[in-house]
């Protein structure tokens, strides 16, 4: 019984959160649980527990005798991995992969740089074998095993950055690079020189060079905006 109503509740979210974020319901919108109720063929607690985790992410808020309203954008948890993916399946796609891609241009050369600086002989080694296994899928149209190295490689700079800012940004980026991915803004196969500079990060990584690494993961985000440009214009 409790696994049949998770998987209501999944149901609804990924119903209702997609046409939050895709502006189906505008800011300001008003939904109304029985009517939700009725529309998805749920019960009262299967919908209360969908709300509370819509509100969690700050898109609705709910209101004694008002009901469920939309938040504006302004006011999303825009950080959590489940409203980018959301945001990602909508139309507005391109704009929404921009901003990430920015805010990866900001955050991770300067990750990069401390990674060189305090990264442990674990961490170091790890770099490399995730940098190896991007090489490795990078021919062949093996996207999905490419994604799984390139998402624990950009998660090692982080987390080896000791910067916890830093640090809990590893599920944004790798929505980020999923996201990509699963909506084919991506190459059928990854860019050989993205490839490359992934594998030069982890040397200078390895050999203790901030300046280099910073740079190198620079050319790699600079690299991704430039790829945005020719396949979500």
């Amino acid at each position: 019984m409790e696994n049949q109503r998770q998987g209501l509740h999944a149901k609804v979210l990924a119903s209702l959160g997609p046409a939050i974020t895709g502006g189906d319901y505008p800011p300001g919108s008003v939904l109304r649980t029985d009517e939700l109720e009725q529309r998805f063929e749920v019960s009262r607690t299967v919908m209360r527990e969908a709300i509370r985790v819509l509100e969690s992410m700050h898109l609705v808020q709910s209101r004694r005798r008002v009901g469920v309203t939309v938040l504006p954008t302004e006011s999303w948890d825009v950080f959590d991995p489940q409203v980018i993916t959301w945001r990602l399946q909508g139309a507005d796609r391109g704009r929404q992969l921009r901003s990430l891609t920015m805010l990866r241009c900001a955050v991770e050369p300067a990750a990069a740089r401390l990674a060189a600086q305090y990264a442990t002989p674990e961490e170091c080694a790890e770099l490399t074998e995730q940098a190896m296994g991007m090489v490795a899928t990078s021919r062949g149209q093996q996207l999905d095993g490419y994604l799984v190295h390139d998402i624990a490689f950009h998660r090692v700079v982080l987390r080896a950055s000791r910067n916890e800012m830093f640090a809990r940004l590893g599920d944004v980026v790798a929505a980020v690079l999923t996201g990509r991915t699963e909506h084919d803004v991506m190459f059928t196969d990854p860019d050989p020189a993205a490839v490359t500079l992934h594998v030069q990060v982890a040397e200078a990584v390895r050999t203790r060079d901030p300046e280099r690494a910073e740079q190198l993961t620079k050319e790699i985000t600079v690299g991704a905006m430039a790829e945005l440009d020719v396949l979500a214009p």
